[in-house]
């Protein structure tokens, strides 16, 4: 069995449309806590971290600014992390390039003070020279994801896929990689899977974080006000595959609830996730997904 928490925010927006950053807070402690079964923050992170070494913080910003997830959500988290580990190390919030970033609201930093935010594409970095042969899949990947981190959190904005059905944490990967292009063919399955089952993401993804504080449950990736559901909901899980499968299932029930047909029956299901179960990365079977639900 592997259990995913999800947590909505009662008071989550002010009346600006801001986000309240304590509302915001409480939902990343109930939902770390409850997912652990810890009472404290340094307990917490014990439960899924390292003591030592630098921590990813691996987002999507592709959507710009009205589908992506926004620097409150993401530089709470990195200074939530940076406040309660244990051992130096620093908190690097990254992405493809610095102008998907910039244009998704975040500041860039690559001062040695403070949380980090930068791209792939920023001097220094870039993609590894050696190219990576796993299975289906020959990529060069980023030197943050391979190099730079340690520990990584797959933080990402739940969506509707024209291809894949749907993106969420595991796809989120995708961004890691030279040529994501190249594998968007047959619902994107096996190759979302097969990226993942890499030892640079395998090996070191410890959490993922699905941001459902607006969901596109259809037409997406891309922004559609008419298709997009502001459900003020985190989803948690340590197992990658399960919390995409309950992401799955929420955009399933919006889709049914909005008079859309399901994913199936416009032949774009993410049967990804069924390889990723098979290839013994997590449970897609909902039957065996304890789902914990709290409003905060």
């Amino acid at each position: 069995m592997s259990t995913v928490v999800i947590v909505k925010g009662k008071n989550l927006y002010s009346s600006g449309n801001e986000i309240n950053e304590k509302s915001l807070a409480r939902m990343y402690t109930q939902g770390l806590f409850t997912l652990t079964g810890q009472s404290n923050w340094k307990n917490c992170l014990h439960n899924f971290l390292p003591m030592t070494g630098n921590i990813g913080i691996k987002i999507n910003t592709i959507g710009g600014k009205n589908i992506s997830t926004i620097p409150p959500v993401s530089l709470l988290l990195a200074r939530l992390l940076s406040d309660n580990k244990d051992e130096k190390g620093d908190v690097i919030i990254w992405d493809r390039t610095n102008r998907e970033l910039s244009d998704a609201g975040y500041t860039l930093n690559l001062n040695r003070g403070g949380i980090k935010v930068f791209g792939t594409d920023t001097q220094g970095m870039g993609y590894q020279q050696n190219l990576i042969s796993h299975l289906n899949i020959g990529s060069l990947f980023s030197v943050i994801q391979s190099n730079l981190i340690t520990s990584s959190i797959s933080l990402a904005i739940l969506k509707d896929h024209g291809l894949a059905g749907v993106t969420a944490g595991m796809k989120n990967y995708f961004g890691a990689i030279h040529n994501p292009n190249k594998y968007h063919d047959s619902n994107c399955d096996p190759y979302v899977a097969e990226v993942f089952d890499t030892p640079y993401i395998e090996n070191k993804h410890k959490l993922t974080i699905l941001d459902g504080l607006t969901v596109q449950y259809h037409r997406g990736p891309s922004y559609h006000s008419r298709w997009a559901d502001k459900r003020a909901s985190l989803i948690f899980s340590f197992d990658p595959v399960a919390a995409d499968t309950v992401g799955w299932q929420i955009i399933e029930n919006l889709r049914a609830k909005n008079g859309l047909p399901s994913l199936g029956e416009e032949n774009r299901e993410p049967s990804y996730l069924k390889t990723a179960e098979k290839m013994g990365l997590g449970i897609a079977d909902p039957r065996k997904i304890t789902i914990k639900e709290l409003e905060v």
